[in-house]
């Protein structure tokens, strides 16, 4: 009578604090997004406002609508040069700096708050054992 054994080992692995980690991580990286998006609006307009691009066109009509609301706080800040249909907003630009320094910070403070550092993974092993009896 034959006697076969058979071991099966089944390891996991927990790593504490990967779910906030994952939390902080897309959270900076919404951050960033949110921030490109504005950034490429207000460069747009920047160019356009730049190049004397004709203000009755939809694409610009939507731009400077959507980017009036950021621009908002820095209307009348500086004086805006002209030359014919050219405009030159330095306030643009100055939002674009101050934008991106208000999203960094935003970021930095997501970052302190909620991440945690990767501390040691804990293994769990089990095993299992079965004997197999075959008769000839």
């Amino acid at each position: 009578m034959p006697t076969n054994t058979e071991s099966e080992v089944q390891t996991t692995q927990k790593e504490p604090e990967r779910e906030r980690r994952i939390f902080t991580f897309k959270a900076t990286q919404v951050v960033w997004l949110v921030l490109g998006i504005l950034e490429a609006l207000l460069a747009l307009r920047f160019g356009l406002k730049l190049i004397g691009a004709n203000p009755a066109s939809p694409i610009a009509v939507f731009i400077y609508g959507f980017t009036n609301l950021f621009l908002f706080p820095f209307t009348g800040l500086t004086g805006t040069p002209t030359a014919g249909s050219m405009v030159l907003e330095i306030s643009t630009v100055i939002a674009m700096v101050v934008y991106a320094l208000i999203a960094w910070a935003l970021e930095r403070i997501i970052w302190v708050i909620f991440y945690r550092p990767r501390g040691p993974v804990v293994s769990v092993t089990q095993t299992k054992t079965t004997d197999q009896h075959t008769e000839e």
